[in-house]
């Protein structure tokens, strides 16, 4: 009897400390172990990240850490880190968290649009994913490449089609350049392309004068009149004259990109560069910013006109004046520089 009863005791305990163990197990596993109070965070794990790397970029976001690098352990994640952004929400279970870093790379929007050069493209891009901006500056100017697909180091801005894609966080540098050029490929398509050649320009081409367009003015409702300003004058063999590339001239030259340039003077118009319109006829070799596609499609698309000239529009700012004749527009450009000079802008 006293043997029996030794054992039920024993068999009770071991039911209860069975239970204990059981529910330790199961609460470790499943149990809510985030630490945040947003609805999700955003985890990133860079490329060549081993667990404690990961385990430090955990740690702010959960309750116990201890009990995830056990579960961890136990799924066998501890050696098989993945790079990439992945999204925690509130309430999640080591489990859940490990199921997510294990197998849940969710995609990031990758935008851009407006950028001067290569320089300020790679920059902008190397604050959306993990590639640094110095190897995507390598990857964009590799000679090799550019050559390969009939780009060059002035036109190879031109390859970069301004929009917001989906990329992987971890995709490197050159898997970058090879999607832009794929999403160069699709822009261009036989629509595109059959419009350039009927203006007898190349895509690179319509991206320069495109770029220049947009310069000139802000208004998309305005940028197909101004874009046939400029096809009208390269049909006459009549140089550019654009004020913009003037600009872009003299920073280049002067290596100074942070210049500010309000009013473009006399002695600009003779900086020699192959960007300066006033003394080069013809597109500049390259485009002096990244145009949006508005601006693209206003040079495959302009208006059909007869002006030759225009200028800033005192009476509608943001606006041009537009003239067929040089007579016309020296009228207008006197009655723009009568107001800029009012306004004390020497520079």
């Amino acid at each position: 009897m006293y043997i029996k009863r030794i054992l039920l005791i024993i068999g009770i305990v071991g039911v209860v400390v069975g239970g204990i163990f059981a529910y330790t197990v199961y609460d470790a596993i499943f149990s809510d172990n985030t630490a945040f109070n947003n609805e999700r965070a955003h985890l990133y794990i860079p490329t060549g990240a081993d667990f404690n790397d990961v385990t430090a970029e955990l740690t702010p976001l959960l309750k116990d850490v201890d009990a995830f690098a056990s579960v961890a352990q136990k799924k066998g994640y501890v050696s098989n880190v993945k790079p990439g952004h992945y999204i925690i929400k509130k309430g999640m279970s080591n489990n859940d968290i490990i199921n997510t870093i294990r197998v849940k790379n969710v995609p990031v929007k990758v935008a851009f649009n407006n950028q001067e050069r290569l320089e300020d493209m790679a920059g902008r891009i190397a604050t959306q994913i993990e590639a640094d901006s110095t190897s995507l500056i390598n990857a964009m100017l590799d000679v090799n490449f550019l050559r390969e697909h009939d780009f060059n180091k002035d036109t190879a801005l031109t390859m970069y089609i301004p929009n917001s894609y989906e990329f992987f966080w971890n995709t490197s540098a050159e898997d970058f350049r090879a999607r832009m050029l794929s999403e160069h490929k699709k822009f261009w398509n036989k629509t595109r392309l059959a419009k350039a050649e009927k203006l007898n320009l190349t895509p690179a081409e319509v991206y320069s004068l495109a770029s220049i367009v947009q310069k000139e003015t802000a208004k998309t409702d305005e940028r197909p009149r101004v874009a046939g300003v400029y096809l009208n004058r390269l049909k006459k063999g009549i140089k550019l004259d654009a004020d913009p590339t003037v600009i872009y001239a003299v920073k280049r030259t002067k290596n100074d990109w942070d210049m500010v340039i309000k009013r473009v003077l006399y002695k600009d118009l003779e900086t020699d560069s192959p960007y300066n319109t006033y003394r080069n006829r013809g597109i500049p070799p390259g485009p002096i910013f990244m145009p949006d596609v508005t601006a693209i499609q206003a040079v495959l698309n302009p208006e059909k006109h007869n002006y030759y000239y225009f200028v800033a529009d005192v009476e509608n700012f943001g606006y041009h004046k537009f003239a067929k004749t040089l007579s016309q527009h020296n009228a207008n450009s006197a009655a723009y520089r009568r107001w800029i000079n009012s306004k004390k802008i020497h520079r």
